[in-house]
């Protein structure tokens, strides 16, 4: 209950004439005797005025984030509206040099109703591949997807990823699936990568499903050659290759987003998403950093400079907080 200056200075008179104990006055009146004090020692110091209701502002924390960095992110998002907050937040502190967490660019964009409901996807343990590598070119992934172009009928996109850093190292939109296609795209990744020139012990594992372009005596031949030793999923268990199954999801929910009439189109946008996915996007698996900063080694270099800028954005905002509340 809050007492009216009045109120407050009829209770002050009433404790002030009463015959008996301060203590049992205030208990019968159904004041705090904190309260009372806190009255009395404000009437004793400014009289009646000291009564009065005083606003008091709401708490001030020392890490609260500056309205104009609070627009920046509404800007930000609104010029990348297919990054997600986390994504956001690490592109922030990458390219203005100013810290800000995942959860705390959610709130401001959910604040300004421009949050989308989130994809979900459950992953459980056994689903990850039973021996995680630690370094590039230990593990290739290959896989197929299929994609269609109006009028010509459906194409297929052979990918090899590389398993460490996520990196798409080759891709070739094909006409068919055959052993043929497949050998095209591994050759192309090891041109790319130059693993030829590496000691055959050294040479990448490829993991792929049980199609039959992978099964096939031809394809054993090739690998043989390359000096690549060949690992094949658990039938019915996609989940082997989820990185790359997760991978072809991601391409596809934005490449189907437009219809193509010729293959030259898809292969075009393909070609956009691949450098996108490798160059810009961040992954949150891998610590927020693209699958080019994972391959070429960048990524701990960026995270210990996302650490310093983290670092110092605390302390700016704590100076920043602390001089508003003297002012």
């Amino acid at each position: 209950m809050r007492y009216s200056q009045a109120e407050k200075m009829e209770i002050i008179r009433i404790v002030e004439s009463s015959e008996v104990s301060v203590k049992r006055t205030l208990r019968e009146l159904g004041i705090n005797r904190s309260t009372f004090y806190k009255w009395y020692q404000r009437y004793l110091e400014d009289g009646y005025d000291g009564l009065a209701y005083k606003y008091q502002p709401p708490r001030q924390f020392w890490n609260a984030i500056p309205q104009g960095e609070r627009e920046k992110v509404v800007e930000v998002a609104l010029d990348y509206p297919e990054k997600s907050p986390r994504e956001l937040a690490c592109h922030i502190t990458d390219t203005e040099g100013y810290y800000l967490s995942e959860s705390s660019v959610y709130r401001i964009l959910r604040e300004r109703d421009l949050v989308t409901s989130p994809v979900y996807t459950v992953v459980t343990a056994a689903d990850k591949f039973f021996e995680p590598t630690k370094g590039i070119n230990e593990l290739w992934q290959t896989d197929f997807t299929y994609l269609k172009v109006i009028g010509w009928g459906w194409y297929y996109l052979s990918t090899v990823m590389d398993d460490y850093s996520r990196y798409i190292l080759a891709w070739r939109l094909c006409r068919g699936m055959s052993t043929d296609e497949v050998k095209e795209t591994i050759d192309e990744a090891i041109q790319f990568t130059g693993v030829r020139q590496v000691k055959i012990i050294d040479r990448p594992r490829l993991l792929s499903d049980n199609g039959p372009c992978y099964v096939s005596k031809a394809f054993e031949e090739y690998l043989g050659t390359a000096g690549m030793n060949h690992i094949r999923c658990k039938p019915y268990h996609p989940m082997t290759q989820g990185k790359l199954e997760r991978y072809h999801r991601s391409i596809k929910s934005i490449i189907r987003l437009t219809n193509y009439y010729f293959p030259s189109e898809l292969e075009d946008q393909i070609g956009l998403f691949v450098n996108y996915y490798n160059h810009e996007r961040y992954h949150e698996a891998l610590g927020n950093v693209t699958p080019a900063d994972m391959y070429y080694g960048r990524d701990q270099e960026i995270k210990a400079r996302r650490e310093v800028i983290r670092k110092k954005t605390m302390q700016l905002r704590r100076a920043q907080n602390c001089t508003l509340r003297l002012v």
